[in-house]
């Protein structure tokens, strides 16, 4: 594939770190973005890209931002409002913005980070802001294609890891939503799928949701990352009130380890109904077969990459 220029957008982040990794690696040129250079010095080393200080929200350095891109990659997200970080913001204002200056300045190529279940109808303010960001993008008139992953785990995720520490740290976790369906997609997948996209032409116009193997309750998610870690502990199930209280108490620490938006997003099951997308040739890999590696503690974690070793993975 011929090299790109490609700008991302949310670059320094858990997913946008990963993505910048493996385009660099394909040979493509990048623009990354970001508040303070700091905060993405581990992106400095990559070989093709160039880490610059911006205000992605500000429309004229936006503009000058794209100018010249052969495609835009948008991971930008926020799951809870903090201060001025608002949906509305994060994902709606963003959208639109970034819509006009590709536009403006002939940028073809469009890659939005959506969300499984984003619907400007939705049940959460954050479900409702990927829907109307979607709508945004899809009335664009760019070349655009738009993911939607489930829950996304992997070395250093928001997710399991943070509920493996939760276990270390607690006697007993008391869970909201214990019931609630996820379908985890590794970031491997993840990034693959958005990094062979620009090479698929076929893919412009489309949605996909993108999802790993197998479903889980939250339940079984909080307790398989207990377990792996080493830190097994009773899981007491709150529903109703008490699962309200407990959102609302939660998004006032510091953190915001869960919210009442967020509680309201889990009215849907985040799960596929189909498999992963072929077009990408992608086998989803289990969250089993790979979050020992970093879950499992150090004495543990030593015979399991042993055990990968000796069967070739």
């Amino acid at each position: 594939m011929t090299p790109l220029r490609v700008v991302v957008l949310g670059g320094s982040g858990f997913v946008g770190s990963a993505l910048c990794a493996r385009l660099a690696a394909d040979g493509h040129d990048l623009v990354v973005p970001t508040r303070s250079r700091e905060r993405a010095r581990h992106l400095i080393l990559l070989p093709t890209a160039d880490v610059v200080e911006a205000d992605i929200h500000h429309p004229a350095q936006l503009a000058a931002l794209v100018r010249g891109a052969d495609a835009v990659v948008n991971l930008v997200g926020i799951l809870n409002e903090t201060g001025q970080e608002t949906f509305a913001r994060a994902h709606v204002e963003l959208a639109r913005n970034l819509v006009a200056a590709c536009r403006a300045s002939g940028v073809p190529r469009l890659l939005q980070m959506s969300a499984l279940n984003a619907d400007p109808a939705g049940p959460s303010r954050y479900l409702v802001s990927k829907g109307e960001a979607e709508a945004i993008v899809a009335a664009s008139g760019l070349a655009w294609t738009m993911f939607r992953p489930s829950v996304i785990f992997g070395q250093g995720d928001s997710f399991l890891s943070m509920f493996a520490r939760l276990a270390k740290a607690l006697p007993v976790i008391a869970l909201a939503a214990a019931d609630a369906k996820f379908q985890p997609v590794w970031i491997g997948d993840v990034v693959s799928a958005f990094a062979r996209s620009l090479a698929l032409p076929e893919t412009a116009g489309r949605r996909y949701d993108l999802c790993g193997p197998k479903v889980y309750t939250l339940r079984e998610l909080v307790r398989y990352a207990a377990e792996t870690s080493g830190a097994v502990r009773p899981i007491v199930p709150l529903s109703g009130a008490l699962a309200t209280l407990q959102a609302l108490v939660l998004e006032h620490l510091p953190g915001t380890l869960m919210s009442r938006d967020n509680l309201a997003s889990m009215t849907r099951d985040n799960v596929c109904t189909g498999p992963f997308p072929p077009v990408f040739g992608i086998e989803p890999s289990s969250l089993e077969a790979l979050a020992p590696a970093w879950l499992a503690p150090e004495s543990k974690r030593d015979r399991y990459d042993a055990m990968r070793a000796s069967v070739g993975r």
